[in-house]
């Protein structure tokens, strides 16, 4: 290609200063280089096209709409050429020469005062193209415009001192046709293998052709943009496997095209499983971010909350600029609604699947619910947060029953104020704590937490609509008390005489005295039915689960100081006052005493060494088969 009328322009020292910025400091993987030149041809077709349906004449109509990228191994030459729109001579100068307009110095002081102003820049026309020197030591440029009669210009710079403009002395096709010759360390670019998996990792959904070595590229259909209508579930099943490489279909689709206040396509998908279930690979999440078909971000963090990154998928933004800096997207006003409309997208999703199939939401929950409890902070959403929540409960058939707060709260007895929760081990193991006996009695129902996080997640909500959040052994008594009991009220025992009700007042002073400074006090308990003896912590301080947490966040080994609550009406304690009665000083009551203590603390779950209460339980075994034998004749 011969040139005529060629003319040399020279940077200004702040226009190096910029390209040096756009090369080294705005681009920091090289391979974005040819993502920003297809960005480029893909709108000059688009460009065309529109112009096409306005009517407009057009130079050499009949060529197709399309983008050829060619190389030369052994000149070490890459060239991408696109029968778009083109350029006319001042509009080279005004598109491709922005960066030599005045103005640029105010650009680089705005960098110098603030450099997260650098994403501006970015985003003016044709910055984008001079990523291309990150490998190029040299670029010509030829285009000519779909305007009849336009003369073909020539641009070629070095991107270092100045750049050439001039006219095209041959015939040039309708379009615009780069030229790049490579670096010596970047000579890897000029092959096919990396320039398809270039093209396939940025621009697979490029809504034109994309040609190497007369082979089409972009084979995957961007299905977010089509129609939901027309979409079939293979075709979803097929792109889900080739975003996610899972080999069994989504759970859950999310198909949605948004216009306002901000237009945007989105396609979301929840797997069947959870493949991370210790949270090893917790940093692997994030959704694609494309701009008009093109990947502007490879599993972005920011489009979804870290409690939905369970969501694989694709954005497609109409609205945000097709060059805005991938290292500051977040800080984009439009980024952030588009963000923020995803997220309610999902949860809406979430909410619909739930009212329509309960089982199918169920087998989500026990997948994915780990990860959606830490959504606890998340206040812009927690209304539709709360609704999502699953707990199992005391009124559950079994351990794989699940109900939400409205289930909950559909069942709650007259006068019930609260909500009320248990932590557990399990569901056995919550099912007989202690603290739990009161509610049996009662007929209240308790939401079983098996999850540490799960204690973290209710007091921080704290709330749902009316009702407060209550751990089980914290609850007011007093309220409880009021509440009816279920069937008719039974006692296991008669009541004490005075004199026995005396001396059970002055055992607790002595099983005081037996523990000292181990427990605040030692009290009669209200809330016990089945069992002898619990701890129990003061009004007003966090529950014994949460306290535990904490113990083992802040690695602290002491025994928390507790109220021990003593049950009369159980046998135990009843001979225990007989025995009181005989002889305050009897051994046995000592032992009883300790062992209770002990048997509450493991129940809690801060008896580190179990070796006493072994011991002790082995001599009270041995004495008890004794006196079995002897009352048995044996």
């Amino acid at each position: 290609m011969s040139k005529t009328e060629t003319k040399q322009y020279e940077f200004k020292a702040e226009i190096k200063q910029l390209l040096n910025i756009l090369v080294h400091s705005l681009y920091t993987n090289r391979e974005i280089f040819l993502r920003e030149l297809i960005s480029n041809a893909s709108d000059a077709l688009d460009k065309l096209r529109f112009e096409s349906n306005k009517g407009s004449a057009i130079e050499q109509k009949e060529l197709p709409y399309e983008i050829k990228l060619d190389f030369d191994d052994k000149k070490n030459i890459i060239t991408l050429t696109d029968t778009g729109i083109g350029m006319t001579r001042e509009e080279v100068i005004e598109n491709i020469g922005t960066i030599a307009k005045s103005g640029t110095s105010e650009f680089l002081k705005r960098i110098k005062e603030n450099g997260e102003a650098a994403s501006n820049i970015i985003g003016k026309f044709g910055v984008g193209f001079y990523s291309v020197f990150m490998v190029a030591d040299r670029v010509e440029l030829a285009t000519k415009s779909f305007l009849p009669g336009e003369p073909p210009v020539v641009w070629s710079s070095d991107g270092l001192g100045s750049f050439e403009l001039g006219e095209v002395d041959g015939k040039v096709d309708r379009g615009t046709q780069i030229k790049i010759f490579l670096k010596e360390d970047a000579k890897e670019f000029a092959s096919k293998w990396k320039l398809e998996q270039i093209i396939k990792k940025h621009s697979n959904f490029i809504s034109f052709p994309i040609k190497l070595d007369a082979e089409q590229v972009n084979t995957i259909s961007a299905l977010w943009r089509e129609p939901k209508s027309s979409v079939k579930k293979e075709e979803y099943n097929e792109f889900y496997k080739f975003l996610s490489y899972e080999s069994e279909e989504p759970a859950l689709i999310i198909h949605k095209s948004v216009d306002a206040p901000i237009q945007f396509n989105c396609l979301l998908f929840v797997p069947q499983k959870n493949y991370d279930m210790f949270g090893w690979n917790r940093e692997n999440y994030g959704l694609d971010l494309y701009v008009r078909r093109v990947l502007i971000q490879h599993k972005n963090k920011d489009l979804l909350p870290e409690y939905l990154s369970f969501v694989k998928g694709v954005v497609d933004s109409e609205d945000l600029p097709l060059n805005i800096s991938r290292e500051t997207l977040q800080e984009n006003l439009i980024f952030t609604k588009i963000a923020n409309s995803v997220t309610a997208q999902v949860l809406a999703s979430l909410s619909q699947l739930a009212k329509d199939d309960k089982e199918k939401y169920n087998k989500f929950w026990k997948e994915h619910g780990r990860i959606f409890k830490m959504g606890y902070s998340d206040f812009a959403n927690q209304g539709k947060y709360l609704e999502l929540l699953r707990f199992n409960s005391s009124s559950c058939s079994d351990e794989n029953e699940l109900i939400s707060f409205d289930g909950y709260t559909d069942r709650m007895k007259k006068d019930q104020k609260e909500i009320y929760y248990l932590f557990g081990a399990g569901r056995d193991a919550a099912a007989s704590d202690p603290h739990l006996e009161i509610f049996k009695r009662k007929g209240i129902e308790v939401l079983y937490l098996f999850d540490p996080i799960d204690e973290f997640v209710m007091s921080s909500i704290n709330k749902y609509k009316d009702f407060e959040l209550k751990s089980a052994d914290q609850a007011d008594l007093k309220t409880i008390e009021k509440l009816d009991e279920v069937g008719e009220k039974q006692d296991r025992t008669d009541k004490l005489e005075k004199d026995d009700e005396l001396h059970f007042k002055s055992l607790l002073s002595k099983m005081k005295e037996i523990l000292g400074d181990r427990v605040i006090e030692i009290k009669e308990s209200k809330r016990l039915h089945d069992s002898p003896a619990c701890l129990v912590n003061q009004d007003n301080t966090m529950s014994a689960s949460m306290q535990k947490i904490l113990s083992i966040v802040n690695k602290e080994t002491s025994v928390p100081k507790k109220i021990m609550e003593i049950n009369k009406n159980h046998h135990l304690i009843r001979n225990l006052i007989r025995v009181f009665k005989a002889d305050t000083g009897d051994k046995f009551i000592r032992d009883v005493t300790e062992q209770l203590y002990e048997s509450s603390l493991l129940l809690e779950g801060y008896l580190t060494d179990p070796h006493k209460l072994v011991s002790r339980i082995n001599s009270l075994l041995e004495e008890s088969s004794g006196w079995y034998t002897k009352v048995k004749n044996i």
